[in-house]
């Protein structure tokens, strides 16, 4: 922070250079932004002048009020301001109190102190834009803008920081806070300067030492001065500084938008340095693309010995263990009837039924009898032995859960407990369904009240869950089962390999499994646990986790029963409504076990401050399930502090380690009395993501505190192995996966035997990849160590690692950290989820939370912005992806918890609906290829020229056939001038109809003869010279909605020898975008008068005009509807060919307005042309369905059918949205074989029509007339749209041949046409320079016309290209244009465009610059002549691409992606702005579900294009601006963004 007084260019040159090196290589990508920060500072270190009294004046900038970082005083800030904060740490810490289950103390030191490091070089990252939360703007007179004065604290400024604590953060993350209020101070200089006084209000602007004027002057000099030169960490705000209120945009012009401001902040956290320039030619390899992060050569690397296997104590053999559990129920039925085995609690906590070994015996024997007697035949029962049945029942109903549990295993049936669905829908219920059909389960047991409870269709059946397979339901309320007959008996076998039960268990991926356990181990099991715990017949145990799986049904079911043991069960719910409850009931029964998750000691400890005395002193045993957590370790010493004055012991506390496949893993034995606690691990977590074990030494921040889980079970092997691999043994001081060989756990995946084998029958294997003895292994899932003494240390699971660049991150530590940011006002503490998505070849960690309805957006992205700060700082991991959704709309688990998969895939199908989200593609993601440099340019001037070959390959350029020589006398007149063949036309063949004219009914509302056509073009003539006070060559200003009117129009203009600018009329409903177009072309035009019909004259004369363009000012407007019987004196000849005809004005995409001259002689040969090409004669029928302004659609529609006297049908394709069918019923009555559209009418036909094609077929629609369907358009054919139309209505009739392209420029109307009867050729464009880095399918755009001849030419050298090189279309033709019409002569600019010559090759020709990038292809398909087709492919404007990275983009590219992206994206537009890429998507869905886009937009450019997305815009449906021809307007829209015009639904600036 202090280098801002530094001047760079002060210092020694070789400092300046290294500076130079240092931006490069960063921009390289060769260093990361630490490092450069690290580095940049030593090089400064030396020149800094010390500066005692540096303290801005506003210390805490970042602490919005409860967020202090650090309680003890900084040593920046008087004490005073800090007092003040922790002042409100302690009043917020209260509210949270439920919920702050993770809390770990020492985590949230780390926290606090690397956020403290932070604060230190914050950066202020530019906050989100939301459209619902417009700033509750405080009045100015309560908030000066903050004050970069570096004059000691006084009384003054500490005031002014108590008015500020409402707006600090804001200021942080809005600058449009301040934007517009006042010039605050320069950027760079750290003197106090003038700023609005306190209490004044802001009408009275303070007395000024200097004019506002001069401040600002200063203000621009000093920021342009400084701007150049400074290196970037001074450029990005720090924390007291003001933002200055004028910042530029790249081309030095002061943009005064919030937009623009927070570009500039985004820019400021990247910093990022120039591009480098665009390379050549590249050769590229998919490996190549990729970064591969190098290994580091300080990566720790273990150094222990191989592990030995460790061996738990022998399980000894007591004489009265039963023979199977089963038996013992059998024998405490009988022996000990009276004796309680379980006590159920109802909502309040009281106890609601005590179920006795007697009663637990007779239940579960009528369950039994019943199941294999009553359902179903005697010669058909429905159960038989080792049938899988389901038990579906409520935690709050343990007594019917035993009964059911045992009833099962008497029956010899095999339960597989699972949780009650609640809804069809439920999170992860399809993968239940999943786990019942492997497990083949067709019958469910039930209690009544939960039947009763499940969702019913409207005839009172079940429903059909999601997933699941047909079930039947059977109750097992004591009244509907049966006694067993007297001579009735179960059979009880001895504990044998048969499976007992089978219970479930998700893996990451989301699956359900069904981990069967089989009698034996489940009998060993108890004995293990029995041994272990030390278990006596008679105690009592309390139980607060889930009967029916893990530790609460190992514990409270099986073994519990084993040892006559009386359970009190307290379920989640009376948990979540009495808090207190578990330890009331251990006070009350004096339990000597007890059974708990962290949660259930952390919610204790927060509600017994309204407990009287409840003592803890009888308990031997307190069984902490989760204890394997990181952050298990605070609980448990909290819960202890607490306690132990009520009687606790700290020698009872047992963490343990479980996994469904080994069950018991580890369990820590109570301690003798006195004897000292267990010591902890207290591990470095950089050394963790690498595997392997380093005690913490240097940087407590960075440490994970682990507890240990005691030692192994008794009689079984433990080993580490490698968890990824062949099960190599780690060693001594490396974390790996814990693999256990025991008679006690599970023995397979029921039903799956592949997934079996690599979990169960794991064999070890030493260094050398040999098996290290016979045995096999379970895998556990747990990640661990062996620590002295034997000790089992666990560090995470399996499922909860992310692998990051080869790093192991366990999500569990990341949840902790997360919360250690006191997020006591954003998020709740136990709905966090954490996992990671593959997203261009690395995993990326995305963590998702739930925010607290009352949080203000700033208080969430402050919690956000400093959650990056504290895991980047304490994990060295970058996050991608934070996202908050609102409360209680996170998949969660039967118990609470929060669903991770089903969170994951909502992530990934854009169905998370979050409210909050911040992406950091730019920090983590570090493995973007390197940005291209230039390759030596293999074609060039000085390359073999040989014939036609450049460097061993064919010159990329290919011919139309010959235009031939006209014969005939006559014909040669009708040819030299349209106006001529017109009159020729009229003359020989006056009632020809040239053009028919169809409404929305398809019905011909006008047509026009040769003769009337002639007639009324002389009526109009006659009026021109009359009223227009024309001269010659004056232009006139054609505004006419599509029609014959416009025709006649036109050629009325040239009878007169005036030149006619079509131009498209205004839209009457959209006036204020439409007309200042109309105006913009008649004043650039210059046009003398305008020609138009009578409604249209009215709009333009009307108060609705007046509002966006100057109405006063039009020239001499004529309305040619109702025109006298006149004809002229005279038609005019022009004295050549080479005169003007007409002018063509259009819009380009990059919003550039450009109009060409056309010459006669150019109309007559393109007419000539398209007529040699499309086979045109006078009794031929087309029909056109364009709009007829401009190019190519101009010349189809005006002048093509006077030329070759074939007959037009006119549909106009406004008249499309009244009336979808009207093209194509048209093309089908009227037997069309030629038809040209637009891309518009033909995405109007697939979307509206592709699903009604069976009704057009029933209404005799029939396409097999058409022969040829052209696209007229001036870009790369739309591959996706016009294979979907051709296989749309191929049902009705329309070959897969007939739909091709045409491809037509500003400087030539029309270079292709295809109307052959070839398929299209079609190719995939590879990876090239100036291309982005996927390759593209493509479709060549059109046969060349006749007398066209294109060259495929280097735009940057202009020599000519080889075969398949892509570089610039260049054409030369009769037909080319003769230059665009300016009003100043740019003639440079015309020379360039125009009549370029090629730097070697044909020095003589003159060409004319498409300005489109394309390639030539030659093909395998024979042309007419019989030679190989030469193919065209346009790949796309030149004007458009975006350069980044090195390479050119196009647009539609990555527009294509980002519209696959998410069903809700209706539309996008891509620009860049500043280095920065800004999508714009249209949202077609909820408001709700605009944040969803953002990830998933950033995703799919990443992965396809290789580029980090900057900004991702949603905006409402139509925002993106689109010209007549269907091309997106996306320089309209990248000002429109600028000027904060778009009233976006959400902006999001990507990190």
């Amino acid at each position: 922070m202090a280098d801002r007084s530094v001047d760079l260019s002060a210092l020694p040159k070789e400092v300046r250079d290294q500076f130079a090196e240092l931006d490069l290589e960063l921009s390289e990508g060769d260093i990361t932004q630490k490092g450069y920060e690290k580095k940049k500072a030593k090089l400064l270190a030396s020149y800094v002048p010390p500066s005692p009294n540096v303290d801005l004046s506003l210390p805490d900038v970042q602490l919005s009020p409860g967020h202090s970082v650090d309680p003890s005083p900084s040593p920046e800030a008087p004490g005073p301001s800090t007092s003040s904060a922790s002042k409100h740490h302690r009043t917020h810490r209260s509210g949270g109190a439920r919920d702050d289950r993770y809390r770990s103390d020492i985590h949230t030191e780390a926290v606090q102190a690397a956020l403290a490091k932070h604060k230190e070089e914050k950066m202020g990252l530019p906050m989100p834009t939301k459209r619902r939360s417009a700033f509750v703007q405080s009045p100015i007179d309560t908030c000066t803008p903050p004050d970069t004065s570096s004059a000691s604290e006084d009384e003054g400024s500490l005031r002014r920081k108590a008015a500020f604590s409402a707006v600090l953060a804001q200021s942080l993350q809005s600058p449009d806070y301040w934007i517009n209020r006042s010039v605050q101070s320069s950027s760079t200089s750290s003197s106090a300067s003038s700023t609005l006084s306190h209490g004044e209000p802001k009408t009275q602007p303070q007395p000024q030492p200097q004019p506002a004027a001069s401040l600002l002057a200063d203000l621009l000099v000093n920021e342009r001065g400084s701007r150049l030169d400074l290196p970037p960490a001074v450029r990005g705000m720090s924390r007291g500084q003001s933002r200055s209120s004028m910042i530029e945009t790249a081309d030095g012009v002061p943009v005064n938008s919030r937009v623009s401001t927070k570009i500039q902040q985004l820019l400021n956290t990247l910093k990022r340095p120039k591009r480098p320039p665009l390379s050549e030619f590249f050769l590229d390899d998919s490996e190549e693309i990729v970064e591969v992060p190098q290994p580091d050569p300080n990566t720790p690397k273990p150094e222990g010995r191989q592990i030995i296997p460790v061996k738990g104590e022998p399980l000894g053999v007591v004489s009265n263990w039963p023979p199977a559990l089963q038996a013992a129920l059998a024998r405490w039925g009988a022996t000990q009837a009276k004796s309680p085995a379980l006590t159920a609690l109802d909502i309040t906590g009281k106890p609601l039924y005590t179920l006795t070994y007697g009663k637990l015996w007779s239940r579960s024997l009528k369950l039994a009898y019943t199941l294999l007697n009553k359902l179903g035949t005697k010669t058909e029962p429905v159960l038989q032995p080792g049938d899988r049945v389901a038990l579906v029942y409520p935690n709050s109903d343990p007594g019917m859960f035993w009964v059911a549990f045992y009833g099962c295993l008497l029956a010899e049936v095999i339960p597989v407990p699972i949780e009650v669905p609640l809804s069809r829908q439920d999170a992860g219920s399809q993968q239940i369904g999943f786990l019942l059909g492997s497990c083949g389960v067709s019958l469910a047991l039930t209690s009544e009240l939960c039947l009763k409870g499940l969702p019913k269709t409207p005839n009172g059946e079940i429903i059909q869950f999601k997933g699941w397979p047909r079930m039947k339901w059977v109750v097992t309320d004591t009244k509907y089962l049966t006694k067993p007959s007297k001579d009735w008996q179960p059979h009880i076998p001895t504990a044998n390999t048969d499976t007992a039960y089978i219970e479930y268990k998700a893996s990451k991926e989301g699956t359900v499994m069904g981990v069967a356990v089989s009698k034996i181990s489940m009998l060993t099991h108890c004995q293990a646990l029995t041994q272990a715990c030390n278990y006596c017949e008679g105690e009592t145990l309390v139980n607060v986790l889930d009967c029916k799986k893990d530790m609460g049904m190992w514990h409270g079911v099986l073994t519990s029963v084993m040892n006559r043991i009386h359970t009190i069960t307290v379920p989640y719910a009376v948990m979540k409504a009495c808090p207190m409850s578990w330890v009331q009931r251990v006070h009350i029964h004096k339990a000597r076990v007890a059974l708990v998750k962290c949660r259930d000691l952390h919610w204790a400890m927060m509600a017994h401050k309204d407990q009287r005395d409840s003592s803890l002193s009888s308990i031997r045993m307190l069984i902490v399930a989760d204890g394997a957590n990181p952050w298990s370790v605070s609980s448990c010493d909290a819960f202890l502090n607490v306690f132990q004055s009520h009687g606790l012991k700290p020698e009872v506390i047992c963490p343990c380690a479980t996994s469904p496949e080994a069950l018991t893993v580890a369990i820590r034995r109570p301690g003798a009395r006195g004897a000292p606690l267990p010591a902890r691990a207290i591990l470095s977590m950089g050394g963790l993501s690498h595997g392997v074990i380093r005690v913490n030494t240097e940087d407590k921040n960075s440490a994970l505190t682990v507890q240990d889980v005691g030692h192994i079970m008794p009689g079984a092997l433990m080993c580490i192995v490698k968890p990824d691999g062949p099960p190599q043994l780690c060693k001594t001081d490396e974390i790996g996966e814990i693999v256990i060989n025991s008679r006690a756990g599970g023995t397979m995946y029921y039903g799956l035997h592949g997934v079996t084998k690599n979990t169960f029958e794991v064999i070890p294997v030493n260094q050398a990849g040999a098996p290290i003895g016979e045995i096999p292994f379970s895998r556990t899932g747990l990640l661990g160590f062996v620590g002295p003494g034997s000790l089992v240390f666990v560090v995470g699971k399996i499922e909860g690692l992310l692998m990051v660049s080869g790093r192991r991150h366990n999500a569990d530590d990341l949840v902790a950290t997360a919360l250690a940011v006191e997020p006591v006002k954003t998020v709740y503490r136990g709905r966090i989820a954490v996992f990671s998505v593959t997203v261009f070849y690395d995993e990326r960690i995305v963590i998702v939370a739930e925010q607290r309805p009352d949080a203000s957006e700033e208080d969430s992205f402050q919690w956000m912005s400093r959650v990056l700060q504290a895991i980047d700082s304490i994990h060295q991991v970058g996050l991608y992806c934070l996202a908050l959704v609102p409360a209680n709309t996170l998949p969660k688990t039967p118990l609470g918890g929060i669903h991770i998969c089903e969170t994951k895939q909502n992530f990934l199908e854009g169905n998370l609906h979050p409210c909050n989200i911040l992406l950091c593609p730019h920090t983590c993601v570090t493995n973007m290829p390197k940005p291209r440099q230039k390759q030596p340019v293999d074609v060039g001037p000085a390359s073999m020229l040989v014939g036609n070959l450049v460097a061993g390959k064919r010159i990329a350029q290919a011919t139309g056939r010959e235009l031939g020589m006209v014969e005939d006398q006559d014909l040669i007149r009708k040819h030299q001038f349209l106006s001529e063949a017109l009159q020729w036309r009229a003359q020989t063949d006056p009632d020809h109809i040239l053009y028919v004219l169809l409404n929305a009914k398809g019905v011909a509302v006008c047509t026009a003869t040769c003769a009337q056509l002639h007639k009324r073009a002389e009526k109009i003539t006659a009026t021109l010279m009359e009223r227009g006070g024309l001269n010659t060559g004056d232009n006139v200003v054609l505004l006419y909605p599509p029609g014959i009117d416009l025709i006649a129009a036109f050629y009325g203009c040239l009878y007169a020898g005036v030149i006619p600018v079509t131009v498209r009329p205004p839209h009457p409903q959209n006036l204020a975008a439409t007309l200042p177009t109309v105006r913009m072309i008649i004043d650039v035009s210059k046009a003398a008068c305008i020609l138009t019909t009578q409604p249209l004259m009215r709009i333009l004369r009307s108060r609705e005009a007046a509002a966006s363009v100057n109405i006063k000012t039009w020239p001499t407007i004529i309305d040619t509807d109702d025109l006298p019987r006149k004809r002229p004196p005279n038609i005019y000849k022009p004295p050549t060919a080479e005169m003007l005809a007409y002018l063509d004005f259009s819009v380009s995409t990059t919003g550039m307005l450009t109009g060409v001259k056309m010459s006669h002689a150019a109309i007559s040969t393109l007419c000539r042309s398209i007529k040699l090409q499309c086979e045109l004669y006078s009794s031929r029928q087309i029909a056109i369905c364009l709009d007829p302004y401009c190019g190519l659609g101009f010349v189809l529609w005006c002048l093509s059918s006077v030329y070759s006297g074939h007959q037009s049908i006119l549909i106009p394709p406004l008249e499309l949205e009244s009336s979808l069918p009207l093209w194509l019923s048209t093309l089908s009555q009227y037997k069309i074989r030629d038809t040209f559209c637009s891309y518009s009418v033909m995405e109007l036909c697939t979307k509206g029509l592709g699903t009604q094609t069976e009704m057009l077929k029933a209404r005799g629609l029939n396409l097999s007339c058409v022969r040829s369907c052209v696209v007229i358009a001036e870009e790369r054919p739309r591959l996706a749209l016009t294979q979907s139309f051709s296989k749309l209505f191929k049902d009705i009739g329309l070959s897969a041949r007939a739909v091709s392209t045409a491809f037509g420029s500003r400087v030539n109307l029309a270079i292709c046409l295809q109307v052959k009867l070839v398929d299209p050729a079609e190719t995939q464009l590879v990876k090239t320079n100036m291309v982005s880095p996927q390759s593209l399918p493509l479709m060549e755009s059109g046969t060349i016309l006749p007398g066209v001849r294109v060259i495929i030419v280097n735009p940057e050298t202009r020599g000519p290209l080889g075969d398949s090189h892509l570089g610039e279309i260049w054409v030369n033709s009769p037909h080319c244009a003769s230059g665009y019409y300016t009003i100043y002569g740019e003639e440079s600019l015309q020379a360039d465009h125009f009549n370029t010559k090629l730097s070697f090759g044909e020095p003589h020709t003159l060409w004319a610059r498409t300005g489109y990038l394309g390639f030539i292809k030659r093909t395998e398909l024979l042309d007419a002549s019989g030679d190989r087709h030469d193919a065209l492919f346009v790949v796309g404007s030149l004007d458009e691409t975006l350069e980044l990275r090195g390479l050119r983009y196009h647009p539609i590219d990555i527009e294509t992606s980002v519209s696959r992206a998410h069903r809700c994206i209706a539309e996008s537009a891509v620009f860049t702005w500043t280095n920065l890429l800004v999508v714009v998507a249209e949202l077609s869905g909820s408001e709700q579900e605009a944040l969803d886009l953002v990830p998933l937009v950033t995703n799919v450019v990443l992965e396809e294009h290789h580029l980090i997305v900057g900004v991702v815009v949603i905006v409402d449906p139509g925002v993106i601006p689109i010209n007549s021809r269907g091309e997106k307007q996306r320089m309209h829209l990248r000002d429109s963004f600028l000027a904060d015009q778009l009233d976006p639904i959400y902006v999001a600036y990507n990190m």
